[in-house]
């Protein structure tokens, strides 16, 4: 039998990370490009979203693979 309460909250949760993580993306390559050599704040920025985008590749996987989990 299929829990449909369960299936829709992982399908939210899924559709609200991928928003997320999209949007934090574009908008690091945003700051990125209108930063040239020039906006130090703008270069932060753009690294700040990319490492947000980072953690939560690393932490998607450490939930998907048992071997990570003490």
């Amino acid at each position: 039998m299929i829990d449909w309460t369960a299936l829709l909250v992982v399908a939210g949760v899924v559709l609200l990370a991928t928003v997320l993580l999209t949007t934090c993306y574009s908008g690091g390559v945003r700051l990125l490009e209108t930063a040239g050599a020039t906006s130090a704040v703008a270069r932060v920025g753009a690294y700040a979203c990319f490492a947000v985008c980072v953690a939560a590749v690393l932490f998607g996987l450490w939930v998907i693979v048992p071997q990570f989990h003490p």
